[in-house]
């Protein structure tokens, strides 16, 4: 009996990662891999793939790597839901370059990939959902025109070499500099490698290395964190003008403060939804979009109360994310 009993056990876990509805209907598990789980901006994506989920009746398994620049362990995570045998995969790929081959492997067996916030090289995926990075970049470069009358020092706080979103995001701005505003002088391009700590001392670098600067764009959650945190600390609060990337709930008390002139915003919640609705439609034999392309917003104190921006600093986590 013992042994009967230790082989159905076994055979209950070599069966396909597929479970069944009441009615018999497939319940698909879709494994969704961010670059990292820590920022507000993961959180907001993992509450609208959760949102997906429910609404589509399809299992969501979520998973990232600590850090952003963690290209690594992301791969070893992929590896890990292929060997499960999930049924389709989202990925945010850390390394555009570093994450092809694994995306690779798993359309060859079957399993198919979208690709979403940040791209790959490689053309081996179901779709691709995105802000348009480079249309943030441009608008990151007209506010801080605006806001210093087209004239002036900035500097860029970028996150990570190798990183498709955010590298497009700072080719944006510098691109936009040289073709709109050519009084806007680019003084200093450092990365914060994805880290509020590491963001802050170059921050810190960049303003004691140029006392007469007039503005900092900074491309994403952590070095936006980073570029306020210095201002403050170096007392340039009123002299620097910050353009951000994305929120959080501090960011949003120094936008409120002045501290922080502006956030360029994306929509993580819909990037995440979508991400899992072309997959269901992939596997349910539909044909989803190659390309899907969110939005981006900015967002100022004087907008910041518009139901539209309220909606994206503020999302459902609590309501998805139990």
């Amino acid at each position: 009996m013992r042994t009967l009993i230790a082989c159905l056990m076994l055979a209950c876990l070599l069966v396909s990662c597929q479970t069944q509805t009441p009615t018999g209907e497939k319940t698909f598990e879709i494994a969704v891999v961010p670059k990292s789980q820590s920022l507000v901006f993961w959180q907001s994506v993992h509450a609208g793939a959760a949102a997906a989920g429910q609404d589509l009746k399809v299992k969501v398994l979520w998973n990232g790597p600590a850090s952003e620049t963690d290209f690594a362990p992301q791969i070893n995570i992929v590896e890990d839901f292929l060997n499960r045998g999930v049924d389709a995969i989202g990925l945010a790929p850390n390394h555009g370059k570093a994450l092809a081959p694994v995306v690779e492997k798993a359309m060859q067996r079957g399993i198919p990939v979208t690709i979403f916030d940040s791209g790959i090289e490689t053309d081996k995926y179901v779709s691709y959902v995105s802000t348009d990075n480079y249309q943030g970049g441009v608008m990151g470069a007209d506010r801080l025109a605006t806001r210093l009358k087209g004239k002036g020092k900035v500097a860029l706080l970028g996150v990570v070499a190798g990183s498709v979103s955010t590298n497009e995001r700072e080719k944006g701005f510098q691109e936009t500099l040289k073709s709109k505003y050519p009084d806007l002088k680019l003084v200093a391009f450092q990365y914060g490698m994805g880290d509020q700590a590491r963001s802050l001392a170059v921050a810190e670098d960049i303003l004691n290395a140029n006392p007469d600067l007039d503005g900092i764009f900074a491309s994403n959650e952590s070095s936006t964190v980073g570029a306020v945190q210095a201002v403050k600390g170096l007392k340039r609060v009123g002299r620097v003008v910050v353009v951000g990337f994305d929120s959080s709930p501090t960011l949003i008390e120094d936008l409120y403060a002045g501290v922080l002139d502006s956030l360029v915003h994306q929509d993580p919640f819909m990037i995440g939804y979508e991400a899992v609705r072309t997959l269901n439609d992939k596997l349910r034999g539909k044909a989803p979009e190659r390309r899907i392309a969110t939005k981006v917003y900015l967002v100022t104190k004087e907008n910041l109360g518009s139901p539209e921006i309220q909606r994206l600093v503020n999302p459902p986590l609590d309501k998805y994310l139990k």
